[in-house]
């Protein structure tokens, strides 16, 4: 597009940026993108990896929020559902459509209230693609056939899946082409306010060294440590208070062939979703558990595994136990605090806070994954008064991210292209490194295997590795089996200290030869 100015990134550590972005989330790193491509300068610091906590620790779904209606949040749905259209064309290799499952049952929320959501949930977004609800008989329906047979009737409704830490990282690579300078594992320390400029000192923390920059704003986008930053680094007041609630979730193998989801209400009235996962496994999540402690360090507890099992045996004819957990991750979400009494019903809807009495700072407090986008254009917008650079066009909703300038429906023909490009592939590597990568995947796989390197476990190639590395900041396995993808799942301890051992060796040594991306012919094949 016209209206987006690609620049190379500079070394700005002379001059102030216009913004820095603090927070390598989905917030942080969908405002620095849009931010970018408006032609401001950016600099973002993450003290961790990309997507190290909440952004990689949600149920992976882009998805309007059935339940949201019960608590009245239209504003929050509509616009939920508006942007999980726009999703789904920008990022089609890494969020697709899939249809829900929602069992009724006689003892919670009844049929004609269930009938109305859906009704609602169908016609909010006017411009809404997917197909619309329909009523299911749950004895006669394939989706009925896992569930237990006192489960009669349901609906059956469409929703996307994201592969929510690819997000991050495709937004955080598109913000680095547009010029923005992308930073991981640099932490701010403090940051002193001036009339017109902060002046920040940042922590490399892989080297243990700090520098000064200045910024003519900034962007708290700090996730569970927006209320801290602001009030232990930066020195500034805020009427605003964030709540952070723990969402953990299980996965088990496989408990339905279909490629349907389900989400299944408890007499708690809470919802817990199923849905399928990487292919051979099942996921189930979410809870909700008001959480008071470091929101660095959140592990799921004994009774949230109980729970979710317990969840998943209401309906199910095939139950699981705490036994048949073969992995699970939980996160903390750091909602806008709106004094509501029931974890469950703090509002999902975002509050921006500017504070512009000195250089500006704009704190956000709250959001979800799937208003990620909208919600960097209201920050920029809230902005623009104090720094003309942000007031370019909006451009993000029909751009494609990095590896997504396909149509939606070419999917399986770009795995095909794939194969018949690296024949060597089997078809379940080729179609993950589409799913991972989309169009990018051409830049990995090469023709001959021989080319491929080293590989670890039975699809992990060194030449994968190395892309990760050069292209998507991945420093550790940690990043690569369990942020970049979900490997981790299908590879053994030996196999992942193998890959440990080549990370830390190809970070020190650099670039490989051989290792250049092939893109003219990447462009040649969309």
């Amino acid at each position: 597009m016209s209206s987006i100015r690609e620049v190379s990134p500079l070394n700005r550590e002379s001059a102030p940026y216009d913004v820095l972005v603090v927070g390598g989330g989905i917030n942080g790193c969908g405002i620095a993108r849009d931010a970018a491509g408006r032609g401001a300068s950016v600099l973002l610091v993450e003290q961790d990896d990309l997507a190290s906590h909440t952004s990689s620790a949600s149920t992976k779904l882009i998805h309007g929020g059935l339940r949201y209606l019960e608590y009245y949040e239209f504003r929050l749905v509509r616009e939920a559902l508006i942007e999980r259209e726009r999703l789904l064309k920008i990022a089609p290799h890494i969020i697709w459509p899939m249809r829900f499952v929602l069992p009724h049952s006689k003892i919670l929320r009844p049929a004609w209230l269930l009938r109305t959501g859906l009704f609602l949930y169908d016609h909010l977004c006017t411009t809404m693609t997917l197909p619309k609800t329909r009523a299911v008989n749950l004895r006669t329906d394939v989706t009925g056939r896992p569930l237990k047979s006192e489960y009669v009737r349901g609906f059956e409704y469409s929703d996307g899946w994201v592969q929510d830490s690819r997000l991050v990282v495709l937004n955080a690579m598109d913000a680095e082409r547009l010029g923005a300078s992308i930073n991981t594992r640099t932490q701010l320390i403090h940051a002193e306010r001036g009339s017109q400029l902060w002046t920040a000192t940042l922590l490399d923390r892989a080297s243990g060294e700090t520098r000064t920059v200045q910024a003519k704003t900034i962007i708290n986008a700090a996730g569970p440590w927006v209320a801290e930053l602001l009030q232990d680094r930066v020195g500034v007041a805020s009427k605003n208070k964030v709540r952070l609630v723990k969402g953990s979730h299980i996965v088990v193998p496989r408990l339905f062939e279909s490629k349907q989801a389900y989400i299944l209400q408890n007499p708690d009235k809470r919802i817990v979703f199923a849905i399928p996962y990487e292919q051979d496994f099942t996921l189930i999540g979410t809870t909700d558990v008001p959480w008071e402690q470091d929101p660095g360090k959140v592990e799921i507890s004994k009774d949230e595994i109980q729970y979710l099992c317990e969840s998943v045996n209401r309906y199910f004819q095939k139950s699981v136990s705490p036994d048949d957990v073969v992995w699970t991750y939980a996160g903390v979400r750091p909602l806008y605090d709106d004094n509501s009494g029931n974890a469950s019903a703090v509002t999902r809807d975002y509050v921006l806070d500017v504070d512009a009495s000195g250089a500006p700072i704009l704190s956000v407090f709250g959001g979800k994954i799937t208003t990620f986008r909208k919600l960097a254009e209201h920050a920029l917008e809230k902005l623009v008064t104090y720094l003309p650079a942000f007031g370019g066009p909006s451009w993000t909703a029909d751009t494609p991210l990095p590896g997504g300038d396909f149509a939606p429906a070419d999917f399986d023909r770009q795995v095909a292209k794939l194969q018949a490009y690296a024949p060597h592939l089997t078809p379940k590597t080729a179609w993950r490194l589409v799913r991972n990568y989309g169009l990018r995947a051409f830049d990995i796989a090469t023709a001959a295997e021989t080319e491929m390197g080293q590989w670890f476990g039975t699809t992990l190639s060194a030449r994968e590795v190395d892309y990760l590395i050069d292209n998507e900041w991945a420093r550790s396995a940690e990043d690569i089996l369990w942020r970049r993808s979900k490997l981790g799942l299908f590879m053994t301890d030996a196999e992942k200290a193998s890959l440990q051992t080549y990370i830390e060796e190809r970070v020190e040594t650099g670039r490989p030869a051989g290792s250049e991306t092939t893109q003219t012919w990447r462009q040649d094949v969309a």
